[in-house]
């Protein structure tokens, strides 16, 4: 399904620009992360690090440019001889593609674990409950949690409800999983847990995974690229080892200072 136009790459932002009122938050961005790859986002706050992953999931609307996942694009489409705003019956063909974790877990506090997992494959999906709920207690079981299927999600740890969310997300097939600072609520105990399953679906599955995190050894760990964001702006893309060992930039070394003394 990749399309040419964009060669192999399933992410692709083509100088993207975002704005809050007067802010620019990212300015004429451009990166692309091709499939397969582990890339992670890193810097301040207010950088534009979250606003990419909440572009990618249309919960924000673009100010500027193109986004392309799968060689298709997300943010426009051709009508004759334009290009124009995508519909939502368009981002919601595209979105399908892409799975998201978010800080707080968002699982549905009324439903059982495996119904959290099985509600959306059955649902958008159009799977069958039997197909779904196989599924889902393959992800479960994945995840370390094959015993927790009939708990609801307040009889859960942080830790364990977050894994949940990680088996609900992957339970949509999705090409792409977006990783917003899921061990950010969590103790370090609990977010060890939850870094331990995505350490092992880095090494098992060739899942696109585009993350944003604090947990540096997390993220030296996993990332094929580390992208050091600054201002809107990306100012390092390297392979893990050579940014964190030998960044160029000062704004990187200051930031790597900054979150290094806080672990």
């Amino acid at each position: 399904m990749l399309g040419s136009e964009n060669g192999q790459h399933m992410i692709r932002f083509d100088r993207v620009i975002k704005r809050f009122g007067d802010n620019v938050v990212l300015d004429e961005l451009d990166f692309a992360v091709q499939p397969g790859e582990r890339v992670t986002l890193i810097g301040p706050s207010g950088s534009g690090k979250t606003t990419i992953l909440r572009l990618l999931m249309t919960l924000e609307r673009v100010d500027g440019g193109r986004i392309h996942v799968g060689g298709e694009c997300l943010t426009h489409v051709r009508r004759g001889e334009r290009l124009v705003i995508a519909d939502e019956k368009h981002l919601r063909t595209v979105r399908k593609r892409i799975g998201m974790v978010f800080q707080q877990f968002n699982l549905f506090p009324n439903m059982r674990v495996l119904r959290n997992v099985t509600e959306a494959p059955i649902h958008v999906l159009g799977q069958s409950p039997a197909n779904a709920e196989r599924r889902a207690r393959e992800l479960l079981e994945m995840v370390g949690l094959a015993d927790k299927i009939d708990a609801y999600p307040t009889q859960l740890s942080g830790g364990q409800q977050q894994r949940v969310a990680i088996a609900r997300a992957l339970a949509m097939s999705p090409d792409v999983l977006l990783l917003d600072e899921i061990t950010s609520a969590l103790d370090p105990e609990l977010a060890a847990e939850v870094l331990d399953v995505l350490r092992d679906l880095a090494n098992t599955s060739d899942i696109t995974m585009l993350c944003v995190t604090h947990a540096m050894k997390f993220a030296r760990d996993v990332s094929d690229r580390v992208l050091m964001f600054d201002r809107g702006k990306i100012i390092e893309d390297k392979p893990p080892d050579e940014l964190f060992e030998r960044p160029e930039q000062e704004r990187t070394r200051k930031f790597l200072r900054s979150v290094l003394e806080e672990a």
